[in-house]
Order: structure tokens, then sequence, then C-alpha cells
């Protein structure tokens, strides 16, 4: 059994004449372009076989994992013991991919050799916070971010020789407080996808004097609203300091959620696997990333809490 509800993908056809490439303001303050909204069935994976959904066949995947956290208001407490949480469940389940199974050295399976965590966004659907739910389908790195993620957080010695194994950046994917039911998570099914429906998207940053392009190479718990002074098309006062992937509105595409999803579940995106098809090392039938997006649930009761979340970003390298 599915619903029905409108998404919105980026309309590349839309953008003021002269844009060379499409580019979208993190604090929501802007992009360069409109949306086209379509409407589709979306399917509640709670109905779904669960082998049939991971990481390797759809690009995501869906797990029970408690955590210690609840509220999610102490930083230390989020890089600290809700990290080592993530990092457990990334260890746990990409050892267990079947991608990794007879892909070691000898004929041995595959095996994560670390994790590192780069980032976390907390999300909550409220007037004052900096950042909300976002609708509009995208996937949150293009493989040159991907990259690029690697030799910024790694030493450069280190990123080199880990970029010639296996690598994925996975965003792990929470509610916070209640379950899920205000704007859910919808994900795309990478096996409905074709490489035409993705196109890159310079992600801009507003300027600061401790710019992680300078010395200050975190930028976690630094967002503010956007300027409320600032034009929808201009860029003054932002930098690139990120490339995403907006996802061309295709009627092919097979739209998940998880039907109020609770705080104690958690989805696996992943964002980008050096072994996905079509990358240079690629391995066919591998999903290689997964587009997603907040939606509007038309059966959601009017008395619903405001969806909290919080994403958390890692590089997984493996040893092979």
């Amino acid at each position: 059994m599915s619903i029905t509800s409108k998404f919105n993908h980026i309309d590349l056809k839309s953008q003021p004449s002269g844009t060379t490439k499409p580019w979208t303001k993190v604090d929501a303050g802007g992009t360069s372009y409109n949306h086209e909204q379509v409407s589709r069935p979306v399917h509640n994976l709670r109905n779904e076989a669960p082998s049939e959904f991971n990481t390797d066949i759809s690009g995501f995947g869906l797990f029970h994992w408690p955590s210690g956290e609840k509220d999610f208001v102490d930083d230390a407490a989020v890089r600290g013991p809700y990290y080592d949480d993530v990092v457990a469940l990334l260890y746990d389940n990409c050892d267990a991919l079947p991608s990794n199974v007879g892909t070691g050295k000898g004929g041995a399976n595959n095996k994560v050799h670390k994790v590192v965590i780069f980032d976390h966004t907390i999300r909550r659907r409220q007037p004052d916070a900096p950042r909300g739910p976002v609708q509009q389908v995208h996937v949150d790195q293009t493989p040159a971010a991907a990259a690029a993620r690697v030799r910024r957080h790694l030493p450069p010695n280190e990123a080199e020789e880990l970029l010639r194994h296996r690598f994925q950046l996975i965003n792990v994917w929470r509610p916070i407080g209640h379950p899920a039911t205000d704007h859910p998570l919808a994900v795309i099914d990478w096996r409905s996808t074709v490489p035409e429906d993705f196109t890159p998207v310079d992600l801009l940053y507003p300027k600061r004097a401790d710019s992680v392009m300078d010395d200050d190479d975190d930028d976690r718990g630094k967002e503010k609203l956007p300027d409320k002074t600032s034009e929808r098309y201009s860029t003054e006062g932002y930098e690139a300091r990120g490339e995403t992937m907006g996802v061309l509105a295709n009627e092919n595409h097979r739209f998940y959620y998880v039907k109020d999803m609770t705080p104690e579940e958690v989805l696996l995106l992943k964002c980008y696997d050096s072994w996905g098809e079509g990358e240079p090392n690629g391995k066919k039938g591998l999903a290689v990333r997964t587009p997603h997006t907040a939606f509007e649930d038309p059966t959601t009761p009017k008395d619903a809490k405001p969806r909290e979340s919080i994403e958390v970003r890692a590089l997984v390298f493996y040893e092979e």
C-alpha cells in the first residue's frame, strides 16, 4: 500500500540566463533555480522485504539501533557517545554487506578498515531553527566532493592510500524525541534511477571570519539563519564549499519512506560508493548513491509534533 505526495526536483530550465552551474545556499537563503513539482506514489518500507533493501542494492537500509542519546542538545554528548554509536553501527552493517563477501585478500571477506565522521546536522521544523527539513530531492555529495572530503579530513599520505581502496560516504539519519510523522524522509531506490537524473550543484556557505576554507576545519554547530536582506539570486557574502547533486524528475523513480519512523531506528543513506556502478572501480548492479528528501505526508495528523532529526555523515574505508 502506498500514499501519493508531491516532490520538488531541480529545474535547470528555470535558471537565469548566463548561469553556468546551479547553486544553492546551505542556510536556505536562495537558489539559482526553481523547482519542478511532481506527484508520485510513496511506498512504506515497513511493508517490504528487508533483504531487498540495503546500501548495496537500493542505496539505503533501515535498522533498529537504539541510542543512549535522546535530546541532542549537548554538543559534547553528540560528538562523544553518539558518534561512538554511529561508528559501531557502521562497522556492524558495512562488514556484513554482500558486496564484501570474497572480495578481500586471498578471497577473504573485505572488512571496514576505518570510519571517520566529518559532520552532523540537527534539523528541527521550527521558525528559529538554523536548519529545517529539506524539501528537494538531492544527494549530499558528488563523487568529486566525496574524494575532497577524504583529502580534507585525513593526512595527505593516508588519504591517497585510502582512496586506492573502496570507500563510501554514508549519512546516518535518525528522528529525535518522537516519531518522524511530520515531514518524514523519502528515499528513491537507486535501481529506479539512471545517470542522467543527476546534476552537480555548488553548495554555498555564508562567509565567516573563521571559515573552514582558512584555519577552522570544523563547520559543525555554526549554522546561522539566512540574512533577511540577501537577494535570492545574489551570491554576495557566500562561497562554494561543497558540491551536492540535484535530481531531475523521472517518472520511473520509486519512492519509499518509513511510516512513523521512531528515534530507536536509523536509516543508512549511501551518498557515494567508489565501487558503485559507473565509477572507475565500479561493479555492475552495486548502488552508488541515494536520492532523498523531506516530504509532506497527506495522512499526517494535524496535531503531529514538528519533525526533529539528526544526520551524521561518515567516511567508511575498507581494507581492499
